[in-house]
């Protein structure tokens, strides 16, 4: 099945080992591009709340394929979040096609994009990390939850609904960080002179224009896989927001050449990620 080449793929937010995250469905819209960039901005991998009782294959399939495209020519860029901050500490290395930042700034076609995870505007994150970490727990509960809800749904053939997006739009504090997390952002790209900046944390998937009076840019953000299930890509000049319920017609299963290229010890990994945490 003929895969689509793309320019820059950009997704964030995936949050391995939570109950949450779309593996599968993520798994399914990677196999079906081939990208010349793939940019993780931030909290791939869970380790805030990872446990290792609860790995699923489909999420090990995941850190396979970044690995694969790496290993096949594609510049793979893993930006840091606040729920993968522990990798920080090995910030700017880099092994063959494979990167770890902090932030990067890339020239796209003459213009200038700004990427960075976004949780250094999170206060929250910076004052009481406890009451984040809280907060993170409470949301993969209420996914579950929401999902427990949708399957119940489906089965009496009722429309799925989002619980923490109703929360969201009906909390007016909600709604107004959002829009300030945007505005600040993209505040000082036109200070600093981006004509892009591309976020993640805030699962809130986004492409606009920004305009003040000292000039203007565009915010975007690649949403998340737990609730969106949405990334940016980059082709032809020109950025698209995916959405992937809405994109995704076909399955592309893993190739054969995918299944037998890399072999990754799941005990091993685990416990990798296990000692992560502590310290």
């Amino acid at each position: 099945m003929k895969k689509r080449i793309v320019d820059l793929v950009v997704i964030s937010d995936v949050h391995l080992g939570t109950y949450g995250c779309q593996a599968k469905e993520l798994l399914n819209y990677l196999n079906s591009i081939k990208p010349n960039t793939l940019i993780l901005n931030g909290d791939i991998v869970d380790i805030w709340q990872f446990r290792k009782r609860y790995f699923p294959k489909a999420h090990l399939k995941i850190i396979k394929k970044v690995i694969s495209f790496a290993s096949k020519g594609t510049e793979v860029i893993y930006i840091t979040g606040n729920h993968d901050e522990i990798l920080r500490k090995f910030s700017d290395t880099q092994i063959g096609d494979f990167k770890l930042v902090d932030k990067l700034v890339l020239e796209l076609d003459g213009k200038k994009a700004w990427f960075f995870h976004g949780d250094v505007f999170d206060a929250s994150i910076q004052n009481a990390k406890w009451l984040a970490k809280l907060g993170g727990w409470g949301y993969d509960m209420l996914i579950l939850l929401n999902q427990a809800i949708n399957w119940v749904l489906v089965q009496i053939g009722k429309e799925k609904f989002s619980l923490s997006k109703r929360i969201k739009n009906s909390v007016k504090k909600a709604v107004k960080y959002i829009n300030d997390f945007e505005d600040v952002a993209a505040e000082l790209a036109v200070k600093n002179e981006y004509d892009y900046v591309i976020c993640g944390h805030i699962h809130q998937p986004q492409m606009r224009k920004y305009t003040d009076k000292n000039g203007s840019c565009t915010y975007l953000n690649s949403g998340d896989w737990i609730e969106n299930l949405t990334s940016l890509e980059y082709n032809n000049q020109k950025w698209k927001l995916v959405y992937y319920q809405q994109e995704q017609q076909e399955t592309y299963p893993e190739t054969q050449e995918d299944l037998e290229e890399l072999v990754i010890n799941p005990e091993i990994l685990l416990a990798n990620i296990t000692s992560l945490q502590k310290i």
